[in-house]
């Protein structure tokens, strides 16, 4: 998709956006709780392997990973949206190692300081930057202000708890893909930064 967007348009500017590993699994696990089919993966998944591979398969985030690779049995309920993140950040790493011309943006940051995040944005993007403050204010609106995933019910549900043992399982398997640990800095190549 990416290659066919840059044929079309060859001056338009491409962005990843990414969060912490952890944010992501918290993440996740909250939506499994709102979403039935998400919650059916997540329940199969601590069966077999199988079930994992064919769920990512089925969303087309397998693409870059061998089925041994992916063939993994779900031991936590943060474990699937920190291979959520490998495999998403593993195509955006692929794309860059491949010479695309894509960079990245850390949510964190953005969430951090939105006013200065966005102007590195906007003039990444050859926009005015004089749009910022605009921009700023989208972060006012919970884009799934109409959905079971609203802000208002995502925040009741309590995050599973991140023991050592979890931390130290979904540390390795980040380290196999040369990804940012648990508890440290998340930042991976390429990322816009307003410092």
């Amino acid at each position: 998709m990416y290659v066919a967007n840059r044929e079309l348009f060859p001056s338009s500017r491409c962005l990843f956006m990414y969060r912490d590993a952890e944010k992501v699994a918290n993440s996740v696990y909250r939506a499994s709780l709102v979403a039935p089919n998400l919650r059916l993966h997540f329940a199969l998944s601590k069966l077999s392997g199988y079930f994992f591979w064919m769920a990512m398969n089925s969303v087309n985030l397998t693409n870059l990973h061998t089925k041994s690779d992916m063939y993994v049995r779900i031991e936590n309920d943060l474990m699937i949206g920190v291979l959520i993140l490998i495999m998403v950040s593993s195509a955006y790493v692929d794309l860059r190692r491949r010479g695309f011309d894509i960079h990245a943006v850390r949510y964190e940051d953005l969430v951090a300081r939105p006013l200065d995040m966005c102007r590195v944005i906007l003039e990444y993007c050859r926009l005015p930057v004089s749009l910022a403050e605009l921009a700023v204010k989208a972060f006012d609106v919970d884009s799934q202000r109409n959905s079971p995933m609203a802000r208002s019910i995502m925040k009741n549900f309590k995050e599973p708890e991140m023991t050592p043992e979890i931390k130290k399982k979904l540390n390795e398997i980040l380290t196999k893909y040369e990804l940012p640990l648990i508890g440290e800095p998340g930042i991976i190549q390429g990322t816009l930064t307003c410092s």
